[in-house]
């Protein structure tokens, strides 16, 4: 298998790395600060879901989820410490697990590239956008205007004015 090279990952592979890691922060929270193991299992049923819908066998893709799955092992550590250590040692891992340390969040996995805006028409949600982090302004109302079901309800009816909230939201306002 080969090793992760996050300079050579897909679109997918980031996505999977970033919710992988967005777990992991929140997992670190829960065990350690707030000893809140519910929403840790939660967290890692969650994890666990994505994985399952991540098809990618490529060395790349399976890097993505090795260290994932590596990084769900050492969380439940604290909760399942048998079962996780006999899980570990599946993995090909000599090292006994109580003496691994907890993982490291990467903070550039946690960095977005698109951000999602919501688009409505006088208030009401009417599309949500994928749209690059920090996009001009003109470029967003132009998108949204595009969208099927913006169109749909501004059709025939004069636009008043067109609010962005850069990052967050567009709202049309049509009379």
């Amino acid at each position: 298998m080969a090793t992760l090279n996050t300079n050579k990952l897909d679109n997918s592979q980031k996505d999977i790395r970033q919710k992988t890691h967005q777990a992991l922060k929140k997992l670190s929270d829960d065990i350690g600060r707030r000893h809140s193991f519910n929403t840790a299992i939660a967290t890692l049923m969650e994890l666990n879901n994505n994985l399952l819908r991540f098809t990618d066998t490529s060395d790349q893709g399976m890097a993505v989820r090795k260290e994932a799955i590596e990084i769900m092992l050492k969380a439940l550590n604290p909760i399942t410490p048998h079962l996780s250590h006999h899980l570990w040692q599946s993995l090909g891992h000599n090292k006994a697990m109580v003496d691994e340390l907890w993982p490291e969040i990467d903070e550039s996995a946690l960095e977005q590239d698109e951000t999602q805006l919501v688009v409505q028409v006088n208030g009401k949600l009417r599309a949500k956008l994928m749209v690059p982090i920090n996009s001009n302004n003109q470029a967003v109302e132009s998108l949204a205007l595009k969208e099927e079901n913006v169109v749909k309800f501004t059709e025939g009816k004069t636009i008043i004015k067109v609010v962005v909230i850069p990052n967050k939201l567009v709202n049309v306002v049509v009379k």
